[in-house]
């Protein structure tokens, strides 16, 4: 096996797209939402509540910045990109 020059360490970004290759399962929002707020609850650690969804950590973790940052722009009022229906 040949080493490669430099970090081999991958981005989050191209770990979830492997992943997402990989398995090939979609989430829907509701999904996704709801392993966010299963993870923040607490009551299982992030690597436990992974498992039990069959994904990896840093999807995990790229769904709750996602998550935390739509709520950032809804709380300080741009709705006009969240398709605000009123």
């Amino acid at each position: 096996m040949k080493q490669t020059s430099g970090p081999a360490k991958k981005s989050a970004e191209a770990v979830i797209k492997d992943i997402r290759r990989a398995t090939r399962r979609q989430f829907s929002s509701e999904e996704k939402i709801r392993v966010v707020l299963e993870g923040l609850r607490g009551e299982d650690s992030i690597a436990e509540l992974c498992r039990r969804e069959g994904i990896a950590a840093s999807m995990d973790y790229g769904w709750s910045q996602e998550f935390l940052e739509a709520g950032k722009k809804r709380l300080s009022g741009d709705t006009a990109r969240a398709g605000h229906h009123g």
